[in-house]
């Protein structure tokens, strides 16, 4: 009988704002040593690739159950963190490693479990020590991706599958109850690198900025939400749009600020060079576009909620909008503090602006993380894991 294989596990779970699918690809999956949730183990080891196979959890089963003594009041907070970070700006809604707090919540420096901040004054903290995903019903669905038989046991170290899906992120995304993450202030956000961006990206730049194994990845969503014979409206793009070649028939037009680039990229119909941050307005009539996208760029703009108004203008009613994050984006042009920002955090931003604006509904968001990055990718040295990725898309209201 086989026993090792490569499965994708999607954990499956619904927040009061949204639906999520959070999907991590483990390899090397020993079905004589490894711990699986309910009885996944016993049924995935009997089947064959490509099949699938789910099971549904209660709250407390998964991940431990949701706790009131689990709210943690620290008095006299600590004002410098243990982690080595010299200024942490403490924002209630907001994760933090649990070892910024690692003395009154008796852990220690290293300790990299997020905890989320509820409350916040000078003389007293509320800490949530729960499980981001705890009080959820949870749906594991497994995709077995290949399976292999090897003869012999020669020992090793063992995954536990329900810790390694629901670890590292997954839950943090959901705004709860009211609080919503925000970077606070006033619009346009700041950045470090606030020189003009036609000026910056006056040179073009024709490299990818996901490795192989993401690109496609991208490909495969949009191919799944998006339809033949629509008009898409590709939003900052640049010398490839990532829309596969599989959708037929379809008008792409691009937005974005370099006319090489564009003038690249094989699958635009139509483009204009604009540049967002200057202008938020964007120049086309009113529902002109069947779905909008928008790859790994959300974290450039500088009038977010007004260039997402724009974009549900431009949509017609039901059209569909689809955002990619990446972990990855030219130094300084991102705007502040996004990379201080867990990459679920991120996501759960543009959740909120989303949520913020108003003329979407239907919101979803799906991570995927732990696909190997190809052996020959110029970071394959030092980046074992693909890129990650993570998904919202929704639909227009109006």
């Amino acid at each position: 009988m086989r026993n090792r294989a490569a499965i994708e596990f999607s954990l499956h779970w619904k927040s009061r704002y949204a639906v999520h699918n959070d999907r991590c690809y483990i390899d090397k999956i020993d079905f004589w040593r490894d711990i699986f949730p309910g009885s996944m183990g016993d049924k995935l080891e009997k089947l064959d690739a490509r099949h699938i196979h789910s099971e549904t959890f209660r709250p407390g089963e998964l991940v431990p159950n949701y706790n009131d003594k689990n709210l943690l009041v620290i008095r006299n907070p600590p004002h410098t963190p243990a982690t080595g970070i010299t200024k942490v700006t403490l924002e209630p809604g907001r994760y933090y490693p649990k070892g910024y707090f690692w003395k009154p919540l008796s852990s220690f420096p290293t300790d990299q479990t997020p905890v989320r901040l509820v409350e916040a004054d000078d003389s007293s903290l509320v800490i949530d020590t729960n499980h981001p995903l705890a009080g959820y019903p949870l749906q594991v669905e497994a995709l077995v991706k290949h399976t292999s038989t090897i003869a012999a046991q020669r020992g090793g170290s063992l995954n536990d599958i329900a810790q390694i899906i629901t670890a590292r992120g997954p839950g943090m995304q959901a705004p709860v109850d009211e609080i919503r993450y925000s970077f606070g202030g006033a619009t346009p956000l700041k950045r470090e690198d606030e020189s003009n961006d036609r000026l910056y990206y006056r040179s073009p730049r024709l490299v990818h900025h996901l490795d192989a194994t993401a690109r496609n990845l991208v490909s495969s969503f949009y191919g799944q939400i998006l339809e033949n014979g629509t008009r898409i409206f590709d939003l900052m793009s640049s010398w490839e749009s990532h829309i596969p070649e599989s959708l037929e028939s379809c008008h792409v037009e691009g937005l974005g600020l370099n006319q090489q680039e564009l003038e690249a990229n094989g699958r635009l119909s139509s483009f204009m060079v604009h540049d967002l941050n200057e202008q938020p307005v964007i120049p086309v009539a009113e529902s002109s576009f069947d779905a909008a996208v928008c790859t790994v760029s959300i974290e450039y703009l500088c009038r977010p909620l007004e260039v997402l108004s724009e974009l549900a203008r431009i949509l017609v009613p039901g059209g569909i909008l689809a955002l990619t994050i990446s972990e990855r984006w030219f130094p300084g042009k991102q705007v502040a503090r996004w990379e201080d920002l867990h990459p679920f955090e991120r996501q759960g931003i543009v959740l909120s602006y989303l949520l913020d604006q108003g003329a979407f509904t239907d919101i979803h968001t799906e991570s995927v993380r732990g696909y190997p990055r190809p052996a020959d990718d110029r970071y394959a040295d030092k980046m074992s894991n693909s890129d990650s990725l993570y998904f919202i898309w929704a639909r227009c209201t109006k």
